[in-house]
């Protein structure tokens, strides 16, 4: 299934700069946009190009998605290039609805066949920017299996909403979405902020670490120096581990005592602050 994506980084799927130099930025993921950075009149030059940029971004071994336009005749035209061996998943912009993603769905399950794409499934990563989706977020959750996780677009949500992309405003949605990936065991990927404004890096460093305090695992980014800290930001510090586990190891000899509850460095620990020191630990990676 897809990996453990801490930063997503949109790359202009036109621009051959940025393509050649995308291996070198670090990031678990490239995203291939088709959609808002690439002009209408370099969309058919861009979407042709796909193959070959892919291939590219990906020799440093992280993961190719690729980011369709929205209207449904441009959506099947970009799906006609972006499902190939070296695109791991589609980005669906602008969903409100689960039909939007199931008729998408079936394109690509269509074109996987016709391509005779090997290996895994072609996944699906929604971006909701819209607040018509807000009601629907568990039908969209879970439309398809192909589904993997889903995130607020910010600039878009918050212009639907009639309101500045500020953290105060983003909060909620945010939180409505995070509720839904849990529900439907998909990724949460986003952050409660402005997604444009990467000149301050220290602000930018806070709002992650809020993101992943809420829950969010990872989150798309548009700068290359947004990169380093989404991948600091995403995964448990030092500090973290270490708490998680010496408290594991403190439950264990409470556990063998017939103890279900136990202080632990000031705090009292019960079976849901267990569980999160376990669930913490899966995320360390190797």
């Amino acid at each position: 299934m897809f990996s453990n994506w801490r930063s997503l980084l949109f790359l202009p799927a036109h621009n051959q700069k940025f393509v050649h130099k995308a291996n070198t930025r670090g990031a678990d993921a490239y995203v291939l946009d088709l959609e808002d950075s690439v002009p209408s009149a370099l969309k058919e030059d861009a979407r042709k190009s796909i193959a070959s940029a892919a291939l590219t971004v990906s020799q440093g071994g992280a993961d190719v998605l690729v980011r369709i336009n929205a209207p449904l005749r441009l959506a099947i035209r970009d799906l006609e290039f972006a499902v190939c061996n070296s695109v791991k998943a589609i980005v669906l912009p602008k969903i409100t609805n689960g039909t939007q993603v199931k008729l998408l769905a079936d394109v690509i399950e269509e074109l996987e066949v016709e391509n005779n794409r090997q290996g895994e499934k072609t996944g699906i990563i929604v971006q909701i920017e819209d607040v018509d989706a807000l009601p629907n977020l568990d039908e969209i959750a879970t439309a398809s299996s192909r589904l993997w996780g889903m995130t607020i677009g910010s600039e878009d949500f918050a212009t639907s909403a009639g309101m500045e992309p500020i953290p105060e405003a983003l909060l909620m949605p945010n939180q409505q979405l995070l509720m839904a990936c849990r529900r439907a065991k998909i990724m949460p990927l986003g952050f409660p902020a402005s997604i444009a404004d990467y000149s301050d890096i220290e602000s930018f460093g806070a709002t992650i670490t809020l993101a992943k305090k809420l829950g969010f695992v990872g989150a798309f980014c548009i700068h290359p120096s947004q990169v380093d800290v989404l991948n600091k930001g995403f995964v448990p510090s030092e500090k973290e581990i270490a708490f998680a586990t010496q408290l594991l190891e403190t439950f264990e000899i409470y556990s063998k005592q017939g103890k279900a509850v136990f202080q632990f460095k000031g705090q009292m620990i019960d079976a849901p602050v267990v569980a999160r020191a376990r669930h913490l630990l899966t995320r360390v990676q190797p």
